[in-house]
């Protein structure tokens, strides 16, 4: 075959390649490796129905394993199924450390594209329990759980969840015992705080503000240095537990097979709905401030992240099997 057909052919059948690859014709599809409700669902949802140029964009949920389950689907999907994942800090940056056998590999299988928000973790228990037991504050839960060791359980949205690693964080920074009571995302979880199946639970911010507004839950603190402005009378549990530092973070992640130039689209739209005023209200709501942060600059705080609680588990010594 003469040379310029087959330049030619190998033009045209890169072409098709990428087509193939891109698909856009296929609508769009966001993956939440959790449970519907909670605060990645929601905002999820309000980066699908405010992002424009994308066409249709469909939420999934698929959760389990830590949220592992929804970004190990994503990871290994087919080039032409148009997935994104709304990923966390568990999915990141938590569970490659913290799993003995990890199906995937966060740095490499994956494209960080968009930064939704950072919020702080905070530890609450349920309002009329405490009461009971005279706990009004953090050191009095410490005092409590030294009192009675082996006698409480913490619940968590699952095993691998910042709520979880929170706890471990918590028990051994204070020199405490604790059970643990795992489930499946952190409306279970707040639901069992509440019917008084476990002591304390460390969750999501935007998760828990409604039963902290509502009085069924106390805060005790947050797990920033610094107090949260939705929460500005609750002190961070560092001042009275030296070294406790942890933050719940989310945003979209794509294949790393996804060409750059529909990484640069899809951040442009993402973003666009993050910050637009119907989006920016309906975060408000949630106590979040959406993130500016896309591309390149999510990259390296995800290998930053990443790093961070390789360090924290390993100095933790938790593992799961």
């Amino acid at each position: 075959m003469p040379l310029h057909r087959i330049l030619l052919s190998t033009a045209l059948f890169s072409m098709a390649t990428a087509a193939l690859a891109q698909n856009p014709a296929a609508p769009l599809t966001i993956v939440v490796p959790y449970p519907a409700g909670g605060p990645l669902d929601i905002s999820a949802r309000i980066v699908a129905e405010g992002s424009t140029g994308l066409g249709t964009i469909t939420v999934e949920n698929k959760p389990g394993a830590g949220g592992g389950t929804g970004a190990d689907l994503v990871a290994k999907a087919p080039k032409t199924s148009n997935m994104v994942l709304m990923g966390a800090v568990a999915t990141h940056a938590v569970n490659p450390w913290l799993y003995k056998n990890f199906p995937y590999e966060p740095l490499k299988d994956f494209k960080p594209i968009a930064l939704v928000a950072r919020t702080p973790n905070v530890l609450v228990v349920n309002a009329q329990q405490a009461a009971t037991l005279g706990i009004k504050t953090t050191p009095d839960l410490v005092a409590h759980l030294k009192k009675n060791p082996d006698q409480a359980k913490y619940g968590s949205g699952g095993n691998g969840s910042i709520g979880h690693i929170s706890a471990e964080m918590f028990k051994s920074l204070t020199n405490t015992k604790m059970g643990h009571t795992p489930f499946q995302g952190s409306k279970p979880a707040l639901a069992a705080l509440e019917s008084g199946q476990v002591l304390m639970v460390f969750d999501n911010l935007a998760s828990a503000l409604p039963q902290i507004q509502s009085g069924k839950l106390m805060a005790l603190g947050v797990t920033t240095l610094s107090r949260n402005e939705a929460l500005p009378n609750v002190p961070s549990i560092n001042d009275s537990v030296q070294g406790f530092n942890v933050s719940t973070w989310f945003g979209l992640f794509a294949p790393a097979s996804l060409p750059d130039a529909d990484a640069r689209r899809y951040a442009t739209a993402f973003s666009a709905a993050m910050h637009s005023p119907a989006g920016k209200e309906k975060f408000k709501k949630m106590g979040i401030t959406p993130e500016e942060l896309t591309l390149d600059g999510f990259a390296q705080f995800v290998r930053s992240e990443n790093s961070k609680y390789e360090f924290l588990i390993r100095a933790a010594k938790i593992k799961i099997d």
